[in-house]
C-alpha cells in the first residue's frame, strides 16, 4: 500500500535523467509556483506538472496528493473568504461577531483562496513528481561529494520509513501463517498482538544496524578518500531539460520584473491580460517547462530519437 509513494524504477525517460538536470527542474517548478500568482500562469505550471506526472505513469499515486490537497485547501477557502475584509467587491454581509467583527465574503477574497489553493496543490503535485522521478541515493551521491558523513546520516534516515513498512508487511505475512489474526477480537485484545509486532519490529531494526555496521566497517568507511560505486553519465537530454528550466526561469525573472506576470487581488482583481507580452511569457515558460514532457513523449515512440539523446 505504502510502497507507490516510494521511488520505483519503471525504466522511464523522467528516472534517467542525471540528478542534477531533474532536480533543476523540480526545484524550478518550485520556486515558480511560489513566486507566481498570476492565475494563468499558476494554471499553466499546473497542467505541466500533471502531464509529467502522467508521463511517468504516476496520476494514481497522484489521485492521492490531490485528495490532500483538496482536503487542506477547502478549509483554507473557506476561513480566507470569511475573515479577509480587503476586498472591495462584496458579496454576503454576515452577522458582527465578538474578536472577529462582521463577516463579509467579497469577490477578492473567494478569488485568492481559490488560487492559493491551486498554488498549494502544485506544491504538493511537485514533490509528487520529486518521489516518482529521483531516485534518493542519486540525490545523497550528490552531496556525498561535498559531506560524505552527512549524506550517509540522511541516506540511513530516508532509508528507515520504508524499510520498516516493508518489514512490518513482511512480520505479519510470518504471523499470520502462525494463526495470528491482527484484525479479530476488541481492541483490548489486538492490543498485545500488535504489541509484540512492535517488539519484533526492534529486534529486528537493531539486527539490520549491526549488519550496517558490519558492512560499514568491512568497506573500511571513513579511513581514507571516499570511493564512487557509480557515476551518473551526463547526456543531451540531461541539457536540453536543464536548458529549458533555466530558460523558464529567466523569462519567469524578467516577466516579474517587467510586470507582465504579476497579478493583485486587493483591493480589486486585476487584468488577467494586460497586454500581449503577458501571453508570450506564459507561452515561453510553459513550452520551456514542456521539455522533458516533449522528449519523454519522442524517447517512447521513436527509437532513433531515443537513441540520440
Amino acid at each position: 500500500m505504502f510502497d507507490q509513494f516510494f521511488y520505483q524504477d519503471k525504466g522511464l525517460f523522467l528516472q534517467s535523467l542525471h540528478p542534477v538536470a531533474a532536480l533543476s527542474y523540480l526545484v524550478t517548478l518550485l520556486v515558480l509556483a511560489l513566486v507566481f500568482t498570476h492565475p494563468l500562469y499558476l494554471l499553466g505550471l499546473l497542467l505541466v506538472v500533471v502531464l509529467a506526472i502522467g508521463a511517468i505513469r504516476g496520476l494514481a499515486v497522484w489521485e492521492i496528493y490531490l485528495r490532500l490537497s483538496l482536503g487542506m485547501m477547502l478549509p483554507l477557502f473557506i476561513i480566507n473568504a470569511l475573515l479577509a475584509h480587503a476586498g472591495e467587491t462584496l458579496i454576503w454581509l454576515g452577522p458582527r461577531l465578538p474578536i472577529l467583527g462582521r463577516l463579509t465574503v467579497s469577490l477578492e477574497a473567494i478569488c485568492y483562496g481559490a488560487v492559493m489553493g491551486v498554488r498549494l496543490l502544485i506544491i504538493m503535485s511537485v514533490f509528487c513528481l520529486y518521489n516518482l522521478i529521483v531516485h534518493p541515493d542519486k540525490v545523497l551521491s550528490l552531496l556525498a561529494r561535498f559531506a560524505s558523513r552527512s549524506a550517509l546520516v540522511l541516506s540511513l534516515a530516508t532509508r528507515m520509513f520504508p524499510a520498516m513498512i516493508r518489514q512490518i508487511e513482511n512480520i505479519q505475512e510470518v504471523q499470520k501463517v502462525r494463526g495470528v489474526d491482527f484484525h479479530a477480537g476488541t481492541l483490548r485484545e489486538r492490543l498485545p498482538r500488535y504489541a509484540d509486532l512492535i517488539n519484533i519490529l526492534l529486534l529486528s531494526s537493531l539486527e539490520d544496524s549491526l549488519e550496517i555496521a558490519e558492512a560499514m566497517q568491512a568497506r573500511a568507511f571513513g579511513s581514507g578518500r571516499r570511493s564512487c560505486y557509480r557515476r551518473d553519465t551526463w547526456r543531451p537530454r540531461d541539457t536540453l531539460c536543464l536548458g529549458g528550466s533555466l530558460l523558464a526561469l529567466a523569462t519567469a525573472v524578467y516577466g516579474l520584473i517587467g510586470g507582465y506576470s504579476t497579478f493583485s487581488f486587493y483591493p480589486q482583481l486585476d487584468y488577467l491580460v494586460k497586454g500581449p507580452m503577458t501571453i508570450i511569457i506564459l507561452i515561453i515558460i510553459i513550452l520551456s517547462l514542456f521539455v522533458p514532457v516533449f522528449l519523454s513523449w519522442g524517447w517512447q515512440r521513436c527509437p532513433y530519437f531515443n537513441a540520440k539523446i
